[in-house]
């Protein structure tokens, strides 16, 4: 049965990840969803409720402090009383495949802006939320961050990608140092493969082997386990990756 007096947030909602995470933890908690564009939340907000939970998709930009902190003061009127039991960041911005002498300034500042930056502002938001949790949340207050093989593996055509995904697991790593100690479980996650959602049904990967590409659920499901961790076993860093994935 869902916790009524503590909610968790998802930043980041589409068809994969964000989607399958919001859907895992609405069995505990009412989940908020965060995302530039309505249509990004609304069918998953939809399918919450029609099996019983609790959805609320607000339209916030993660990168910009004041839409961030008005969407904080609306989950605040919407959940009275509700503290944070978990943060997800699942954001990736700036993507681009390109040669370094190709790349513009922007693009680098784009891949920095839709990460890192990003990030920053979320996690300032939620850690002081996170912080008030620690002393009867069901479950160890957690902020959880979605990271790539680009996060420890600067491939060639990848720079500004790679440069956003090792700032963003540097920051993370960082605020686990800091905050751990402290009662929040910070943890990054290294989806080392490509995610089966519709964009990538007719990719050919892994020579096509079964399960070679990752489910969002399982995904989501690690990241409930990593959540649920007792403290005295918090996992700071996973990487997760199909069985035949190479690495």
């Amino acid at each position: 049965m869902a916790s009524k007096s503590f909610f968790a947030v998802v930043a980041g909602v589409g068809a994969g990840t964000g989607r399958s995470v919001a859907v895992r933890f609405a069995k505990a908690y009412p989940v908020v969803l965060l995302s530039r564009k309505p249509e990004s939340y609304q069918d998953v907000v939809a399918e919450i409720k029609s099996s019983g939970g609790q959805a609320i998709g607000l339209t916030a930009d993660v990168n910009d402090p004041a839409s961030l902190k008005k969407a904080f003061e609306t989950i605040k009127e919407q959940l009275p009383g509700s503290r944070l039991a978990a943060a997800i960041f699942n954001l990736s911005g700036g993507f681009s495949r390109k040669p370094f002498l190709e790349l513009a300034a922007g693009e680098l500042d784009s891949a920095v802006d839709g990460t890192v930056k990003s990030f920053f502002h979320f996690a300032q938001q939620t850690l002081p939320l996170l912080l008030d949790s620690v002393a009867d949340s069901p479950n160890p207050p957690s902020l959880i961050i979605t990271g790539a093989t680009a996060s420890v593996r600067g491939s060639a055509y990848f720079g500004s990608f790679a440069a956003g995904k090792f700032a963003l697991r540097a920051l993370g790593q960082s605020l686990a140092r800091e905050f751990g100690p402290r009662g929040v479980h910070v943890a990054h996650a290294i989806i080392d493969g490509v995610i089966d959602i519709p964009r990538t049904r007719e990719y050919n990967v892994n020579n096509g082997a079964e399960d070679g590409k990752i489910q969002p659920d399982a995904i989501a499901e690690t990241y409930w386990q990593l959540h649920a961790q007792h403290r005295s076993a918090f996992t700071q860093e996973i990487d997760i990756r199909p069985y035949v994935e190479k690495f």
